[in-house]
C-alpha cells in the first residue's frame, strides 16, 4: 500500500527584510492510517494537528526556513513528539524565527524518508533559500516543491539569502529530469506539472 496525501491551506504572514505580507500556505501530510509526516508547519498548528489526527507523526519536514513555513514547527513537534528536520544550510533563516530552538535533525540531498510504505527522496534545490529542498515521491508521481517551483515558474528570489540563477539551475538540473507527468504540489497556490513548467517563458 502506498501513502496518501492530505492537504490543508493555512493563512498568516511572511516577514523578511523588514516587510510583512499576507500569505496562504499549503500544508501537505503524507502517510497512511497509522503514521505520517508533515511538510511545513506555517500558521495554524491546530489545523495541522487536525490533519494528522490520531496518527503517529514521524517528522515535521521543513522545505526551507522562511517564517511562513516554520513558525509553528516547534509547537507541532512538541505536541506530537516528532522531530523537526531542516537542511542545515537554512539555519541562518531558521534562527531568525527560532533563535532559542534548534531543529532536531538534518535534511541532506539524496536522503530518503520512508513513510506509509512510500519513499520520499530529499532533493536539495537552493535558490529561493540557501537550504531549500523538495521531496520526490516516485511511487506517487508527486513532487512536493516547497517554494522552489510554482505554477508559472520559479519561486521568488527578491529577498535576502535568495538568488535567481541558482534557483533556475536547481529546477533545470534537479527537477526537470523527473518526468513531464510528475504532479508538483507547491508551497503556495495550485498544483502544476513538470511538463507544464518546462514550457515557461523563463526556461
Amino acid at each position: 500500500m502506498t501513502a496518501r496525501i492530505d492537504h490543508v491551506v493555512t493563512s498568516g504572514t511572511f516577514s523578511l527584510d523588514g516587510q510583512t505580507f499576507d500569505v496562504d500556505n499549503n500544508v501537505w501530510v503524507v502517510g497512511d492510517d497509522s503514521e505520517c509526516i508533515v511538510i511545513d508547519a506555517p500558521h495554524d498548528p491546530q489545523a495541522v494537528l487536525a490533519l494528522v489526527g490520531d496518527r503517529t507523526l514521524k517528522a515535521v519536514v521543513c522545505t526551507h526556513a522562511h517564517d511562513d513555513h516554520v513558525r509553528f514547527a516547534p509547537e507541532v513537534a512538541d505536541a506530537t513528539g516528532a522531530p523537526i528536520l531542516l537542511n542545515p544550510e537554512d539555519r541562518v533563516l531558521w534562527d531568525m524565527t527560532h533563535p532559542e530552538r534548534q531543529p532536531d535533525g538534518d535534511l541532506t540531498d539524496g536522503q530518503v524518508i520512508e513513510i506509509g510504505g512510500t519513499r520520499l527522496e530529499v532533493i536539495a534545490t537552493p535558490g529561493h533559500a540557501p537550504g531549500a529542498v523538495c521531496l520526490w515521491a516516485p511511487e506517487l508521481g508527486v513532487l512536493f516543491s516547497g517554494d522552489t517551483l510554482f505554477e508559472g515558474g520559479p519561486g521568488a528570489t527578491g529577498r535576502s539569502y535568495s538568488d535567481r540563477p541558482t534557483i533556475e539551475d536547481s529546477i533545470r538540473e534537479k527537477l526537470f529530469s523527473l518526468g513531464d507527468d510528475v504532479v508538483v504540489k507547491t508551497g503556495h497556490g495550485p498544483d502544476t506539472t513538470i511538463g507544464a513548467e518546462k514550457q515557461g517563458d523563463w526556461v
